[in-house]
């Protein structure tokens, strides 16, 4: 079910680093990619001033991302701060997973409940040839390690390609069967190849399609601070499945986020070519008022626009750097 209403613009993903420590083929041209010196990405005080006044500017919701987010030393404490921001009702973090059985329990400590982990393949070499690294049993302990802790909601973000993994899509599904998760099948971005993204591109309608078999799927009612998923549950499952199609079919008419990057670009959009340099101003010693503007001209620029040129692959840029932009 569909909130009806305005627009609101308050959720902001909000990327705390560039490093990561798997190399996902659809996530960045990696061959190209250079890290950022560590003078360029945002101390962790200026993350929470902009939060701060984020919040002053609706926003309600943060989600933490990466790269690889777990990686960066101090998150613990800087959750703990977060979660005390007025006007800040959801802290999430979005993980691969791979560090999260060592580090759920200071997570969890720390007051975070929802947590999103990347999970392409149930299948280890498989994994391997996806991620470039061979951690599966890591990523599958640290997901048994936060369900027994009791992280609500606990989501599981499968990217689909065609040809590399679109076979498992009934196995992952059965996953919200037996557990608790929100299931979240993702069409692929042209990325890092439009090559490549020709070569492994599959409509959610098709997903859609092979799960059929799982009988009628009822929509779920939809928070007020959602992202794109549009989440249905199925007869007898625990949890639930979820849909994000921003190829076939683009939610850029209701997307109500924004996206600051480590080292300080607000973009009102992943696509939009248009940003703001946050960092500059704040280490040039402007005032919040002035930060606070900086917000509003961004969320004005996003709802400007009724949707963003997804009208046509031509149109998308590629060869994004997913793990510098917070993707």
């Amino acid at each position: 079910m569909e909130e009806s209403g305005p627009l609101k613009i308050n959720y902001l993903r909000l990327s705390v680093t560039d490093r990561c420590n798997l190399r996902c083929v659809y996530c960045t041209y990696w061959r190209d990619w250079q890290k950022l010196p560590s003078g360029e990405i945002l101390r962790y005080e200026e993350l929470l001033r902009l939060t701060a006044i984020a919040a002053e500017a609706g926003i309600r919701k943060v989600r933490l991302t990466g790269g690889e987010p777990l990686l960066r030393r101090g998150l613990v404490n800087f959750i703990e701060k977060l979660k005390r921001l007025p006007g800040i009702d959801q802290v999430c973090l979005t993980t691969n997973g791979v560090l999260l059985k060592e580090l759920a329990p200071a997570l969890f400590g720390a007051g975070l409940r929802r947590l999103n982990v990347s999970l392409d393949t149930l299948k280890r070499e498989r994994y391997r040839r996806i991620t470039g690294s061979d951690r599966l049993p890591a990523v599958l302990a640290g997901l048994e390690k936060a369900t027994s802790l009791g992280f609500n909601p606990l989501k599981i973000n499968c990217v689909v390609l065609r040809g590399l993994n679109d076979d498992e899509i009934l196995d992952i599904a059965r996953l919200a069967r037996d557990h608790p998760f929100q299931v979240r099948f993702i069409e692929l971005m042209p990325t890092a190849s439009r090559t490549w993204w020709q070569r492994h591109f599959l409509p959610m309608a098709e997903v859609r399609q092979r799960l059929a078999v799982l009988g009628s799927l009822e929509p779920s009612i939809r928070e007020a601070a959602a992202g794109p998923a549009r989440i249905f549950r199925a007869p007898g499952f625990r949890g639930e499945l979820g849909f994000i199609s921003p190829m076939s079919q683009h939610h850029c008419g209701v997307c109500n986020r924004l996206r600051l990057s480590s080292d300080g670009a607000l973009r009102p959009c992943l696509l939009e070519e248009k940003e703001l340099d946050l960092k500059g101003a704040l280490r040039q010693g402007v005032s919040d008022a002035l930060l606070g503007h900086l917000f509003q001209k961004v969320i004005s620029l996003k709802l400007r626009k009724s949707a963003h040129p997804i009208t046509g692959l031509k149109a998308i840029p590629c060869d994004l750097p997913m793990v510098s932009i917070g993707g």
